[in-house]
C-alpha cells in the first residue's frame, strides 16, 4: 500500500521540462505586470516590476500542460520539476524587459494593425483546421467569410490577444535587424574560412616535460600575489557529503522467469488465434507501439536493438517469435513484412521485473528503511534502520550543488537538490532511483566561494610553477628559434633537445582546425599566414609551446564562390540577425535587477510546516 502511495504522490508532483520555441514565440498568457501586490506576494521583481506567485505557478501548469499534449504525460524528478520552474521563471523575466523595451521605443500596436493581422496571416493551426480546406489546401475566403460571420467570438479573441504581443515583437525584430549588412568581402572571408587548408609539421613543448622541478623556485609571497590576482580560478561551488542506505530493487531469476513465462503465454494466445495487435494494445510495456497495436513502423537494420533485430529479421514475414530478451525485456515480435533494406515489424514488450514473493519482500524493506530513517534530524536513525534490516551504510561520491549524486552505480535523482535545503545530521525522504530505493543523510557540507589561501596552497603553488615552467620554455625555446631559421637546426633536433614532438597535422581549415591545434587559436592563425616550408615560432599557447612549418596550402576557388553566394548571403543574414537579436535580449537581461524570491518563499514555509507539526495537540501520525 505505501509504494503504492509513493508513486502516486511521485505522479501528481511530476512536471516535464519545457522546451521553449524562442523568445518571439513564447506566451503564457498572463499578464505578469500588472497589479498592486502585498509584501510577500511576489515570487521575484524585475526592475520592480512583481511577478505574482499565482501568476508564476499558473505559467508552470501551462507549460506542463504544453509539454504533455506534446510528449506524453510521465512521473518525473524535482530535477526536472527545478529545470522547468528556472525557465519558466526567465520567460516571464524576458516578458516585462521585452515590454519595457516596447514602451522605451514607442511600439504599439493599432486596432488595424489587429484586424490586418487576424484578416490575413492566420496562425499555423488555425490554417490547418479542416473546416477552412479546399481540396486540402487552406483557403483564405473561407477563413475570411468565418471571421466575418461572427460566430465565434472566442477565436476572435484569441487571435487579438495572440496578435497584440506578436506585433510588437515582429515590430522590434525589425527594429533590431534594419542595418544589419553582410558585405562581399565579409561573404569571401566566410568562405575561405571554411575552404582555405593547410598541412604542417607541428612541434608540441610540453612546460612540465622540458623544465625539471629542480629548476623552478617559488616562495611565499609569490603564492600570495597569484592568489589575490586570480581568485576566480579557484572558486568552488559547495559540496555536500552524503551517506546512505539502499533497498535493491533488481530482479532476481525468480523474476525473470515469470516475465518469461508471461511471454510464452501471450505467444500461445497469439498461436490459438488471438489478434496480435489486440494483445499488443493491452499488454505491452512499450506505450507508444500499444496504442499502434505493437507496431514499430518502417525500419532499416541497425535502428533497433540488435537483439531484437537479429530476432525479427530471422523470421518469415506474418510469422511470431519465441521471446527475446533485450535491455528492455521480453519480445514477441511479428514480422509483417520486409522489402529491400526495410521491414515492418510489430511487438510486445513484457519487461523483467519484481514480482510475487520477491515484490512483496521488496515493498516490505523499502517501507521499513522509509518509516525508520526517512525524514529524520536525528543522525542515528539511519544506521538503527539499516542495522535492522542487515543494509550497509555507503557513501555517496561528494556532491557539487546543481549536479546529481553518484552512489555507483546509480546515479540518484533529486537527492542533490535536497542536500542543499538540509541540515546537517538529516536525513531525506525516501528517493527512488533506476531500480533502487535510497535514505540519504547529509554529514557535512563545505561551503561554496573562494577557499582560504591556507586550504588551497598546493593548488596554487602547482598553478605558479606551471606558469613559471612555461615562461622558461618560452625563453629557450626563444633562444633556439634563430638557428631554426638559418638551419643550423631543425624542428626534430629541437623537440630532441627540449622532450618535445614533432607530428603532421592536417590539412585542416579554419573553421574546421585538426584536433591537435582545436583548442589554441592563435597557432591556426599562425599557420594560415606563413608560405610553406617557414617556420614560426615560439607561439605560446594555452597548453603547451609551438613551432610550426607549413607544407602544403590550397586556396578557396573564387568561382565556387561566386556560384553560392547568393545562397551564403541569405544564411549568414539570418545568422547575423539571430546574433543581433540574442545580443539585445542578453544586454536587457544583463542590466536587468531581477530578484529571485523563490528561495525565500521555500524557507518560509519551510520554517511554517516545521512550526505547524510542533503545535500543542497536533496528532502523532
Amino acid at each position: 500500500m505505501m509504494r503504492a502511495m509513493r508513486g502516486f504522490a511521485k505522479w501528481i508532483m511530476g512536471v516535464l521540462a519545457l522546451a521553449f520555441v524562442g523568445w518571439m514565440v513564447f506566451d503564457v498568457g498572463m499578464d505578469v505586470g500588472a497589479g498592486t501586490y502585498r509584501p510577500g506576494d511576489a515570487v521575484a521583481k524585475v526592475n520592480g516590476t512583481s511577478i505574482e506567485i499565482q501568476a508564476f505557478y499558473d505559467a508552470v501548469r501551462q507549460a506542463q500542460e504544453r509539454q504533455r499534449r506534446e510528449s506524453g504525460s510521465a512521473p518525473v524528478t524535482r530535477e526536472d520539476q527545478k529545470a522547468l520552474e528556472d525557465a519558466v521563471l526567465e520567460g516571464l523575466v524576458q516578458q516585462i524587459l521585452l515590454a519595457e523595451e516596447f514602451r522605451r521605443r514607442g511600439i504599439q500596436v493599432s486596432d488595424d494593425e489587429l484586424i490586418s493581422a487576424a484578416r490575413n496571416s492566420p496562425p499555423q493551426e488555425v490554417m490547418g483546421a479542416e473546416q477552412f480546406q479546399t481540396e486540402g489546401q487552406f483557403d483564405l475566403a473561407k477563413y475570411q467569410r468565418y471571421l466575418a460571420s461572427g460566430t465565434d467570438p472566442g477565436l476572435v479573441a484569441a487571435l487579438e490577444a495572440r496578435y497584440r504581443e506578436e506585433i510588437p515583437r515582429a515590430k522590434l525584430y525589425d527594429q533590431l535587424v534594419a542595418d544589419v549588412y553582410v558585405s562581399d568581402a565579409k561573404l569571401w572571408q566566410a568562405y575561405r574560412d571554411q575552404h582555405d587548408s593547410v598541412t604542417l609539421r607541428l612541434l608540441t613543448l610540453i612546460p612540465g616535460a622540458a623544465v625539471p622541478d629542480s629548476a623552478v623556485l617559488v616562495n611565499d609571497a609569490e603564492l600570495r600575489v597569484y592568489y589575490d590576482r586570480n581568485d576566480s580560478l579557484f572558486e568552488r561551488r559547495a559540496v555536500a557529503y552524503l551517506s546512505y542506505a539502499v533497498v535493491s530493487q533488481e530482479p532476481n531469476a525468480a523474476d525473470t522467469a515469470a516475465a518469461l513465462e508471461r511471454a510464452r503465454a501471450l505467444r500461445r494466445e497469439i498461436a490459438g488465434g488471438a489478434d496480435f495487435a489486440a494483445l499488443a494494445r493491452r499488454e505491452s510495456a512499450d506505450s507508444v507501439s500499444a496504442a499502434q497495436g505493437g507496431d514499430l513502423g518502417e525500419t532499416a537494420p541497425g535502428r533497433l536493438v540488435a537483439e531484437f533485430e537479429r530476432a525479427a529479421l530471422a523470421l518469415r514475414p506474418g510469422r511470431v517469435s519465441e521471446p527475446t530478451l533485450s535491455p528492455f525485456g521480453y519480445h514477441v515480435i511479428k514480422l509483417e513484412s520486409r522489402s529491400g533494406d526495410t521491414y515492418r515489424a510489430r511487438h510486445i514488450l513484457i519487461p523483467v521485473e519484481l514480482a510475487g514473493e520477491h515484490l512483496i519482500q521488496v515493498d516490505a524493506r523499502i517501507d521499513t528503511l522509509e518509516r525508520r530513517a526517512a525524514d529524520q534530524l536525528e543522525p542515528g536513525a539511519l544506521d538503527a534502520a539499516a542495522d535492522a534490516l542487515g543494509l550497509p551504510i555507503r557513501l555517496a561520491l561528494p556532491v557539487a550543488e546543481g549536479d546529481r549524486v553518484q552512489a555507483p552505480p546509480h546515479s540518484v535523482p533529486d537527492a542533490g537538490i535536497w542536500a542543499f535545503e538540509a541540515q546537517v545530521g538529516e536525513t531525506s525522504p525516501l528517493i527512488e532511483g533506476d531500480r533502487a530505493s535510497f535514505v540519504f543523510r547529509l554529514d557535512s557540507l563545505q561551503a561554496g566561494g573562494v577557499p582560504p589561501l591556507a586550504d588551497i596552497r598546493e593548488l596554487v603553488r602547482l598553478r605558479v610553477v606551471g606558469e613559471k615552467k612555461k615562461e622558461a620554455l618560452r625563453q629557450m625555446a626563444g633562444s633556439a628559434a634563430g638557428e631554426l631559421v638559418t638551419g643550423r637546426l631543425t624542428l626534430d633536433g629541437l623537440a630532441a633537445r627540449l622532450r618535445g614532438h614533432v607530428a603532421m597535422v592536417g590539412p585542416f581549415t579554419r573553421a574546421n582546425p585538426a584536433p591537435a591545434v582545436v583548442n589554441e587559436p592563435v597557432v591556426v592563425g599562425a599557420a594560415f599566414g606563413l608560405e610553406p616550408g617557414h617556420i614560426a615560432g615560439p607561439i605560446v599557447g594555452e597548453q603547451a609551446i609551438y613551432f610550426l612549418q607549413p607544407t602544403l596550402r590550397r586556396q578557396a576557388d573564387s568561382t565556387a564562390f561566386l556560384a553560392q553566394k547568393d545562397t551564403q548571403r541569405g544564411q549568414m543574414l539570418q545568422i547575423a540577425r539571430q546574433a543581433r537579436v540574442r545580443l539585445v535580449l542578453n544586454s536587457l537581461r544583463a542590466a536587468a535587477d531581477v530578484v529571485d524570491r523563490r528561495k525565500d518563499l521555500e524557507r518560509a514555509q519551510r520554517v511554517a510546516e516545521e512550526r505547524a507539526q510542533t503545535l500543542p495537540g497536533r496528532p502523532v501520525m
